[in-house]
């Protein structure tokens, strides 16, 4: 189905009308959940024949509807028709359809489809000779009329047996729509973004390392933001317990700064912006120790060398439409040294959060951070959610990207 990402906390209403392609509702509504999306459903009685209410209810973790006469229904098509950020009709019947066109109004999907603000797609599924009959046509152009936007039929065997067109678009097709619809508006569609996230061990020997207490929380969340608002993301992972819950983010597993090194300078030269938020080592032990080092008696030496700055060489490298972003953490003369680092790695923006202040930092979910630019204009942010937080980052992110030449 390809990469969706501008469907995450949509909220998406389904109407199910009474055709054999309801069965793809299931798969529709999964798909949906699986794209972030918040989904309810409608059904007309005729629906609840070909597919069981409890099987979509399961799916979307919602009740469905079904009548508008009813307690459950009585005000539910007005609060659902404005609740949406769209609302998809699939299948559709022919009976259906001529009801939505004509405002007949005696089931529950055009209910809400009279009350809806949001955008209206549907999804016809009928015969052959339905699809083709002028009244269908027609009735489909009226629609469309209104600004509601078909999802054209597909051509295959039919119910019926017989083959041409008026077969249900498939889900995955559905799901497509709905995601390129609402990705011409996300402020990072088309954007390529590469974060790096978590600790790196810097292995002594099989057992030990030299590590740092990291969660990779934030850079979790900024993944998470970016994505939301329309990027391609590629998440460079360090070792940790989290993952992205999004699925359209690709994580790569590293575990030494070595291997986030390489993975960075790679993936670099293809991206819009990156966004360097891991806690990395800056020294690793220079020999690996093949066995588990045993006492002797006396505290074993071992030799340091310097990791490769991974910030640093991605900004001797970049070029200028490319944007980087660094993280610094600090415990002393935080100001100064943030600057020093966004002036020496050639970053475009520098956050800077410190140990001392309490709630930010490691292992916490919230953070408290200062944004500071080339100019060395600043801004101070309250302390909030790391959620929160990511988005106050991509912000500044986008305000600097639409204030460029």
């Amino acid at each position: 189905m390809g990469s969706v990402v501008a469907l995450q906390e949509k909220k998406i209403l389904l109407g199910v009308t009474g055709s054999i392609a309801a069965y793809k509702a299931a798969f529709l509504t999964r798909l949906l959940i699986q794209a972030g999306a918040e989904v309810k459903v409608l059904m007309t009685s005729a629906a609840a024949k070909f597919i069981s209410p409890l099987t979509l209810s399961t799916l979307s973790r919602h009740p469905v509807f079904t009548e508008v006469a009813g307690a459950e229904g009585w005000n539910n098509h007005v609060e659902l028709g404005l609740w949406a950020d769209a609302m998809v009709v699939a299948p559709l019947t022919a009976s259906t359809l001529g009801k939505m066109a004509h405002g007949i109004c005696d089931n529950m999907i055009v209910a809400a489809y009279l009350s809806a603000r949001c955008p209206v797609f549907f999804a016809p599924a009928m015969d052959v000779d339905m699809w083709h009959h002028p009244t269908t046509q027609k009735n489909i152009k009226r629609l469309q009329s209104f600004g509601n936007q078909l999802i054209p039929v597909e051509s295959g065997e039919l119910a019926s047996g017989l083959n041409g067109k008026g077969r249900m678009a498939e889900p995955e097709t559905i799901v497509g729509i709905l995601d390129h619809y609402f990705s011409s508006d996300l402020p990072l569609n088309g954007k390529k973004v590469i974060l790096t996230a978590g600790p790196t061990y810097e292995a002594i020997d099989p057992v030990r390392f030299i590590g740092n207490r990291s969660s990779g929380k934030m850079g979790i969340a900024l993944a998470e933001r970016a994505a939301a608002l329309g990027a391609e993301v590629d998440l460079i992972l360090g070792p940790s317990r989290l993952s992205p819950k999004n699925a359209t983010i690709r994580v790569h597993p590293v575990e030494s700064a070595q291997e986030m090194y390489e993975t960075a300078t790679r993936l670099f030269p293809q991206v819009d912006i990156a966004i360097m938020a891991a806690a990395v080592s800056d020294y690793r032990p220079a020999e690996y120790q093949d066995q588990k080092m045993k006492k002797q008696g006396s505290a074993p030496e071992i030799k340091l060398v310097e990791n490769p700055d991974i910030a640093a060489s991605l900004g001797q490298q970049k070029n200028r439409d490319q944007i980087i972003v660094g993280f610094a953490l600090e415990t002393k003369d935080a100001m100064a040294n943030a600057r020093k680092k966004l002036k020496k790695k050639n970053l475009d923006l520098i956050v800077l959060n410190s140990l001392e202040d309490a709630g930010a930092g490691f292992n916490h979910d919230t953070n408290r951070i200062t944004i500071i630019d080339q100019n060395n204009n600043y801004t101070n942010f309250e302390l909030k959610s790391k959620t929160a937080v990511a988005e106050d980052v991509w912000s500044a992110i986008i305000d600097l990207t639409a204030n460029r030449p």
